[in-house]
């Protein structure tokens, strides 16, 4: 019996192991103290336990994040020098002759002759700028064509007061977008005002007219919605058409026979498809920016409500310049602004102010306030120039006698120069190609005229005149080269300034042809309306006539 006793049991503790088990115990003691005495402590031993008997399957998955987490801290972060199988370890020598070898892409390209022609002749003015201006100190005055001036707003007295009075009273920018504390008075009654003037239910103003375009289309229209598109429209449409990354499809430049038969193929192509209903939009220009054509909106529109598409009507440079009161060519047409779904204007061009706005239904203004690349992160508006803009369209509201100005102006303009063209205009302003009442066709096809060196398709009502030779010189280059020589004859001879019509040459998707570039205003006497005229004809005479 005493020697059974003094036998150990199987589960004895050996000796030499119970200093161990009494450190890690007095360890693990003192750690419990440790952690209780943490604020906060009780909740978290009381979490672990409801978690584990609730969900134990969770507290194993936050274990395992928490592992991964010390892991990647306490993980370097790059590999080291040797690390890879491909490694190849190079000399300070060979490391010093790989950096000489090596020679960086340039950033952009070099300039072309073309970009150096453009730059050499780029005019400077000193002083303000305005319907009259001076390209030297002290030197003569000339008229200024150049810039789309319409209405003499770039001059306007009233306007500067109102520029200098909100200057002192707001300040220069905002200093933020237009959702975050950028968001003033001025610009909510701006809105209120072109709402108003184009008689649409709300607009939403931009500090842009360029990233007005080029948001308000990616903003509605995503991958695998279709738009149709005019051929001819400008560079901004373009951008945002590339960004929206939506299937496009391209219709013949003003011609309206060819956009229903676009329309036509589409719905052939969806109903031999099937598959989801996609959003369609049609988008065109009122006036078109590269020729100054007209876009027939009735047709359009007839089309729009017979194949069920959405309009997005580009009007940067219609508004302010079409219709009686110059709210564009809805105005002119005699439609209310209520059946385009988007109406976009540049404030720039047609207010000589600064900015762009898109016009339409509640839903489509509140949409791009959220949705719209350039209203969510941009800066919104000066305040100088909403309250300016807002001036600009009183005085369209209470002034219609500019746009008769204006339009006698443009008419007289016309007249002179059609002797050039393959069609004589009469005095009544009888449309010869290109320049009906309704959108015109480019080029004319041959004409009794025999003296005719130009075409001109820009509309009759158009302010923004294009004029293009009729029988032009082999290359881009040499065309340019052949337009600067009658706009340097031009300025040196009559004292007027217009320009060529600067492209981008290599970034548009059409390129435009070359042309001469005249702008219209308002704020032109009539005698100077007829020297300008002249003076241009004379030299186009002389310098395309001789080439001939």
């Amino acid at each position: 019996m005493s020697s059974q006793s003094h036998s150990s049991s199987p589960t004895d503790i050996p000796a030499p192991l119970l200093p161990l088990l009494q450190l890690l115990s007095s360890v693990f003691l003192t750690l419990q103290s440790t952690f209780k005495r943490i604020p906060g402590s009780p909740i978290i031993v009381r979490y672990i336990k409801s978690s584990y008997q609730d969900d134990p399957w969770r507290s194993l998955l936050e274990v395992l994040l928490i592992a991964f987490a010390v892991r990647t801290l306490l993980m370097g972060r790059t590999r080291g020098e040797g690390a890879g199988k491909n490694f190849i370890k190079l000399t300070e020598k060979e490391i010093d002759e790989l950096v000489d070898e090596w020679k960086p892409q340039p950033l952009v390209d070099e300039p072309s002759d073309l970009d150096h022609l453009t730059l050499s002749t780029v005019p400077t003015i000193y002083g303000p700028n305005g319907a009259r201006v001076k390209l030297s100190p002290g030197g003569k005055t000339v008229l200024n064509m150049t810039i789309p001036n319409w209405q003499g707003f770039v001059e306007n007295e009233k306007m500067k007061q109102v520029a200098i009075e909100t200057l002192r009273n707001y300040g220069v920018g905002t200093c933020g977008p237009s959702g975050f504390y950028g968001t003033i008075d001025v610009h909510m009654k701006l809105e209120e005002d072109i709402a108003s003037f184009l008689g649409t239910e709300a607009a939403i103003i931009y500090a842009q007219a360029f990233a007005a375009v080029s948001s308000v289309i990616p903003a509605f229209a995503k991958r695998g919605d279709i738009i149709v598109a005019d051929r001819g429209v400008n560079f901004a449409i373009h951008k945002g058409l590339q960004i929206s990354r939506s299937t496009i499809r391209w219709y013949a430049h003003g011609d309206m026979k060819d956009l229903e038969r676009v329309l036509q193929n589409v719905e052939r192509e969806q109903k031999r498809k099937g598959g989801k209903l996609t959003k369609k939009f049609i988008v065109a220009e009122g006036v078109f920016e590269n020729d100054g054509m007209m876009l027939e909106l009735p047709k359009v529109l007839e089309l729009k409500y017979k194949y069920k598409y959405r309009l997005i009507l580009d009007e940067s440079q219609s508004f302010g310049m079409v219709g009686a009161h110059g709210r564009g060519i809805t105005e002119h047409f005699g439609i209310p602004a209520s059946e385009v779904d988007m109406i976009l204007g540049s404030m720039a061009t047609g207010l000589a102010t600064g900015g762009g706005f898109c016009a339409g239904s509640y839903h489509v203004c509140n949409h791009q306030r959220i949705n719209s690349s350039a209203s969510v992160f941009s800066a919104s508006l000066p305040a100088m120039l909403a309250t300016t803009a807002s001036t600009a369209i009183s005085i369209l509201n209470s002034q219609p006698a500019l746009q008769s100005t204006l339009q006698a102006n443009i008419l007289l303009f016309r007249q002179i120069l059609s002797k050039l063209e393959p069609l004589p205009m009469t005095e009544s302003g009888v449309p010869s190609i290109g320049s009906s009442s309704t959108a015109g066709s480019m080029p004319p096809p041959p004409v009794p005229n025999k003296d005719a060196i130009i075409h001109i398709p820009s509309h009759i009502n158009s302010a923004l005149i294009h004029i293009f030779l009729l029988n032009p010189p082999p290359t881009t280059e040499a065309e340019e080269k052949l337009l600067q020589e009658v706009v340097d004859e031009v300025v040196s001879k009559s004292d007027v300034l217009i320009t060529r019509a600067r492209r981008l040459r290599g970034q548009e998707i059409f390129e435009p042809e070359p042309s001469l570039k005249v702008c219209i205003s308002s704020s032109f006497s009539r005698k100077e309306i007829e020297k300008a005229a002249k003076g241009l004809r004379e030299a186009l005479v002389k310098v395309c006539g001789k080439k001939r």
